[in-house]
């Protein structure tokens, strides 16, 4: 099977839409709409429900999901492998949700770079359970998550704990004025979510939901508003005034793991995470 066809098919799922997946993929609507197709024709099932401007994947096209990311994969760290075995140097593929690249393992990097210089390091960022996938197809050595995975094929270790605080763009807010201008909820994992709605149980509807942490503190700083965000990355506001903390807010503690394979790379994963510098 054509590995163009899958990236195809995983783009289409990406951005519910043909006309935005072609644009990404730098082919005509027309192109994609063929390869479709013609992955439906060889599985013999359809894959995604063609609604106007809602297209969602079937039964089917959800459980194929699961092998096509597989088999991206592992192309993926094929290739990989191959491109920097040529060069001498020995790759590690370092994944995490979105947000822990925000918080610290950007720092991480900076670190690995200086002190192995033969690795040649890759970083991605996706989702937990895209992750996971990713480990199990061994196209990820390592990956840092929030929530781990209670799977017998894979083993985890606490990686780092941070302080999740309510920041606002106003001096002097309360909770109640900041769940009434603009807050943003960001995403910090499910215990963060539970958490959140213990600590808040009667908050409003939220209007604006972001898994990312930097582009919450990007908006916080442009347009105004609330958020919770890691006090590492606000520290500097905080000093110099251009943030100011929800005194009566209740600061979240928040954990988070690194996951890797069983009787894997825990020697260095060891390593890894005593190259963690807290002091983002």
């Amino acid at each position: 099977m054509d590995v163009t066809i899958l990236k195809t098919f995983t783009e289409v799922h990406r951005t519910c839409h043909f006309g935005k997946a072609a644009e990404n993929l730098f082919v005509t609507q027309s192109t994609v709409s063929a390869r479709i197709k013609q992955l439906e024709t060889e599985l013999g099932v359809e894959l995604f429900k063609r609604n106007r401007n809602n297209i969602q994947l079937t039964t089917a096209g959800q459980k194929f999901l699961k092998h096509a990311e597989s088999i991206l994969n592992i192309w993926n760290r094929a290739c990989l492998d191959i491109n920097i075995q040529e060069e001498g140097k020995t790759p590690f593929v370092i994944g995490a949700v979105p947000s822990l690249w925000d918080v610290y393992l950007g720092n991480l990097i900076i670190r690995l770079r200086s002190q192995y210089p033969d690795m040649a390091t890759v970083a991605e960022a996706s989702s937990s359970e895209s992750l996971i996938r990713a480990l199990l197809g061994q196209s990820i050595d390592v990956a840092f998550m929030y929530d781990y995975p209670q799977i017998p094929d894979l083993e985890s270790k606490d990686a780092m704990s941070f302080e999740l605080i309510m920041v606002s763009s106003e001096k002097k807010q309360t909770v109640r004025d900041a769940f009434t201008k603009n807050y943003i909820y960001v995403d910090w994992g499910s215990s963060f979510l539970r958490e959140h709605a213990r600590h808040f149980p009667d908050s409003p509807a939220l209007d604006l939901r972001i898994n990312l942490g930097h582009t919450a503190h990007y908006l916080l700083k442009k347009e105004g508003g609330s958020a919770y965000l890691p006090e590492p990355m606000v520290r500097e506001d905080l000093s110099r005034k251009s943030l100011y903390q929800v005194e009566d807010a209740p600061s979240i503690n928040r954990k988070s793991f690194a996951v890797y394979r069983q009787n894997e790379n825990q020697d260095f994963v060891v390593e890894l995470l005593s190259l963690i510098n807290p002091q983002v």
